[in-house]
């Protein structure tokens, strides 16, 4: 049952006829009435003379007479497998669901997303107006060849004045008839198109018969210039007729020098030139915006148009080499004339195929760039795209297209812009293959296209023969052109895009990490490497920003979960508050900067929801292992929303996609006296709780009292000198010794350790103590601290000290083990050792190269201090009647010691094995 936000409820089920209508006409310009093309004059008509264009009539002489028919026929069985496998991805997507305007750029973009969209769509966009200025150019060259003064050939007219200026200007004039024809909208266009398309058809009706028809002839060549400018004798080329002599000649190559550039030729060239001229696979879809049925009439159409110019190619190719003999071939490339029944018809035949692909790549181009507009990727720059007329043709993209073809026509550089336009021609059949392959691998339920004669066989393949091609073809602009698509997307991502299209990224991940969870066995996972993977409790993310942020500099690459619970009970509200909030946590987690997931809980009590945290988080191998909790004391929350940067300038909330300002998301910090969620006895029980789960416990005490730069991903640090104090014995038992060699103890090492791993902490120097009994020998502990450090590859300064030094008290007297919270001894005493082990601690913070004596109030600024500490956490009390005994002297050890995280771990974390 689809849900009340279901994008299906945007389409009315049946149209007036009984057809699947979208409310909107799927995108279309204008409406639904916008949408008039059939697929024989959408798709077909456009695709064929697109793929013929003037190859057709002036290049099949060229490459049969280089190549012979044999290499011939493999280099167009070549370009046509790329472009069927393009052609199968182009399928699959179209029949995948509604296809709106922009025909590829469409397809890519709600497949790869508006970053990748976006950059191929404004590439494929300038081939489109790039590719209607060459066809453009070379239809004035066609026309002066024969026309021109300078025309050489022996049936010139030589009636049209010639030069840059003349030939801007013819250009200009045929750019003005075509552009006409494609602002008065698609009807006309379409009309147009079938006109030229019966002109093609006729011509080469013509050409083919007269091979038939037509007897043995010798045809007059174009004369060469000899050596120091004097004539050569004339020269002839010879129509044999069908003769089985010929087409034995023609049969292996005979690589030469090309007679209207002088260049060498070779198999790479000779292909480069006939896969320029069949790259219009696109030109159907490019009117997807237009067509009654886009899903169907794309792959219809485009499939019969490639199948149609493949059988005309091979059969010109053929015709070619049984009747002519290999100099005209490669002297005059626009035999057809010299051999037809009637020349003329074969003129029109090239003119109007030129024309053609002029129109559709200028009409194609103009629906990229109205898509582009509509999507809104590019900003103002293409705002003026988006006007159409009242029946939605987008005449101001038309008109857009029209200027920059012309500019185009400026350089007038035919040769390099044919390598760019196909170079950028096949970035965007790459980008549809990849985003065919993208949809394939990621194995979406919804991607069930009916064509199904596809697999990622075939998409791989695909995208792999069209960057071959691209770098065969000019390796600069194929070099050039994945440097620009690269900028463009990198423009893209910074300036943000839609998040409503779908992205298939977010599907292969799933899809990945999904079989890579399965993979991760528990069952294999070593001490060697053991990282920390973190469950932060966060009552309101307002006080807790600093922790949050020291939490993601501990995880060391591990998982880092952010866990909320909401008092409530299901039974009694009418939906889950909880599903709401995710949008607010995720907003937090990219505005913080962290590196985190969220999992938020409702629960009757605080306890019960964090239960519920540490048992369900994560995913297999991947859960949490270590606790983190803020501090249980009477310091009043801090908004750090107020004077955090990144949170205190307002969210731009105009862009799609954006969140409004988090302040508005989560409520102002708990008033001082006010009631709290959680008590005491249940905060205490949380950790007991999760030390039963075989959880570690970190504690973090005023961790809002660390710099910011301490808590930023930059590297820098700052310039003063700082420690990181660690004391790995439990300062409330009352026997020294080297209890450092713990597991808890070790887990404090290893914490620390990390820490100073992080950019803005490497700076910090490490210092552990240890402790020593009335009756414990000075060094001896110290040594052997120093050969494991130096086991565990760990740099830290070691420091002895003994009890009592610094705190004006001694070492209690006690007989019996364990330390005082779980000992059966009076608070009095308790407190007292509390108090003792806090002095000691302050005392140390401010000792050091340079320092002097003195707790946070009256240290010596001038050398180092310490930044942080780490500091054993004793376990809670059997008793939970003792948890508030315990709670307070968690209070008093850690009273004034600035940022301390109180830590104790119960599982190994490392080792000295390689």
């Amino acid at each position: 049952m689809a849900s009340e936000s279901s994008p299906l409820l945007a389409y009315r089920l049946l149209g007036e006829e009984g057809t699947a209508l979208p409310l909107n006409g799927a995108g279309a310009p204008g409406g639904a009435s916008a949408r008039k093309l059939s697929t024989f004059l959408g798709v077909v008509v456009p695709t064929v003379l697109s793929m013929f264009s003037i190859v057709v009539f002036l290049r099949i002489g060229f490459v049969v007479g280089h190549a012979g028919l044999l290499q011939a026929l493999a280099m167009l069985l070549v370009a046509y497998f790329i472009l069927a496998l393009t052609v199968l991805s182009v399928c699959a997507i179209a029949t995948n669901g509604a296809v709106q305007g922009g025909g590829a750029y469409f397809m890519i973009s709600r497949t790869l997303g508006p970053e990748v969209g976006g950059s191929i769509g404004l590439m494929f966009y300038l081939a489109n107006v790039c590719g209607c200025a060459v066809s453009l150019l070379g239809l004035v060259e066609s026309v002066l060849d024969v026309f021109g003064a300078d025309a050489t050939g022996p049936s010139g007219l030589r009636v049209l004045p010639q030069g840059y200026g003349w030939n801007l200007l013819y250009g200009s004039l045929l750019l003005g008839l075509v552009g006409g024809v494609c602002t008065l909208g698609a009807g006309l266009y379409a009309r147009a198109s079938f006109l030229t398309f019966l002109l093609v058809s006729g011509s080469l009706a013509s050409v083919l018969i007269s091979f038939v028809a037509v007897g043995p002839r010798d045809i007059p060549l174009t004369p060469r210039p000899g050596p120091n400018g004097s004539s050569l004798p004339p020269r002839f080329g010879h129509f044999t007729g069908f003769n089985s002599s010929t087409l034995k000649d023609n049969l292996a190559a005979g690589y030469a020098e090309d007679y209207t550039t002088g260049a060498m030729m070779n198999f790479a060239s000779v292909f480069a030139v006939l896969f320029n001229g069949c790259t219009g696979i696109m030109a159907g879809a490019n009117m997807s915006g237009e067509l009654k049925d886009p899903s169907r009439a794309i792959p219809l159409g485009t499939i019969v148009a490639v199948a149609y110019t493949f059988f005309v190619y091979v059969l010109l190719f053929f015709l070619s080499s049984f009747t002519c003999d290999r100099t005209l071939l490669q002297e005059d490339y626009g035999f057809f004339r010299a051999i037809s029944l009637w020349p003329p018809l074969v003129l029109i035949g090239i003119y109007a195929t030129a024309l053609s692909a002029s129109m559709s790549s200028l009409i194609g181009a103009s629906r990229i760039l109205h898509a582009l507009a509509r999507d809104d990727l590019f900003g103002v720059i293409l705002a003026p795209a988006k006007v159409v007329s009242r029946g939605g043709n987008p005449w101001a993209a038309v008109l857009y297209s029209w200027g920059l073809v012309q500019l185009v026509l400026l350089a007038g550089k035919l040769n390099t812009l044919a390598a760019v336009v196909t170079v950028f021609y096949l970035v965007a059949y790459a980008a549809v293959d990849l985003s065919c392959l993208s949809l394939e691998w990621a194995s979406a339920p919804n991607f069930r296209p009916t064509f199904s004669l596809f697999s990622w066989h075939t998409c791989l393949l695909g995208v792999a023969s069209c960057l071959l091609m691209m770098f065969l073809i000019s390796p600069g602009a194929a070099g050039g052109s994945l440097l620009l698509m690269g900028l463009l997307a990198a423009l893209l991502t910074a300036r943000g895009g839609p998040s409503s299209w779908g992205y298939v990224s977010q599907a292969l991940l799933f899809h990945q990490v999904r079989k890579y969870l399965l993979r991760l066995d528990v069952r294999k996972d070593h001490v060697k490497f053991w990282r920390p993977q973190l469950l932060l409790l966060v009552g309101n993310p307002r006080g807790a920003l600093p922790l949050l942020r020291l939490a993601n500099q501990l995880k060391k690459g591990g998982l880092y979960v952010l866990g909320h619970v909401t008092l409530g009970d299901l039974d009694s509200l009418p939906s889950d508050p909880v599903q709401p909030q995710y949008g607010a946590w995720l907003s937090l987690v990219d505005r913080a900067q962290v590196k985190a997931f969220v999992d938020l809980t409702l629960s009757p009590s605080v306890r019960q929801g964090a239960q519920h945290l540490l048992r369900i988080s994560g995913l297999g191998g991947m859960k949490p292992n270590t606790l983190v909790l803020g501090f249980y004391d009477d310091a009043p929350p801090q908004d750090h929303f107020l004077t955090d940067p990144a949170f205190s300038e307002p969210a731009d909330s105009t862009r799609e996609g954006s969140s409004p300002a988090l302040s508005t998301l989560f409520p102002p910090p708990r008033a001082p006296g006010s009631p709290r969620a959680l008590s005491p006895q249940d905060y205490v029980a949380t950790v007991a709780d999760a030390l039963k789960m075989n959880k570690n416990v970190v504690l973090a005490r005023a961790s809002g009292a660390l710099p910011p730069e301490r808590l930023s991903r930059g590297s820098g640090g700052t310039s003063q000198l700082h420690h990181v104090d660690v004391w790995p014995l439990n300062l409330l038992r009352p026997r020294g010794g080297p209890g450092y060699v713990d597991v808890c103890g070790l887990f404090l090492l290893q914490m620390a350790t990390i820490l100073g791993m992080v950019p803005a902490w490497h700076s910090a120097r490490l210092r552990i103590f240890l402790c020593l009994g009335p009756r414990e020998a000075p060094g001896a502990a110290e040594g052997r601290l120093r050969a494991l450090l130096s086991q565990l590859r760990i740099r830290a300064e070691v420091q002895e000290v003994v009890w009592g030094e610094g705190a004006g008290a001694g070492e209690p007297e006690a007989e019996e083990e364990g330390d005082f919270v779980n000992s059966g001894r009076g608070d009095v005493e308790a407190e007292a050792l509390a108090r003792s082990a806090n002095a000691l601690v302050r005392a140390q913070q401010g000792r050091g190269t340079g320092g002097g004596p003195g707790g946070p109030e009256g240290r010596d600024t001038e050398g180092p201090t310490t930044a942080l500490t780490f500091l054993y956490l004793p376990r809670p009390p059997a008793d939970p009647a003792r948890y508030p005994r315990y709670l307070a002297l968690l209070e008093t050890l850690t009273r004034d010691l600035g940022p301390t995280l109180l830590v104790h771990g119960v599982t190994p974390v490392t080792c000295t094995d390689l």
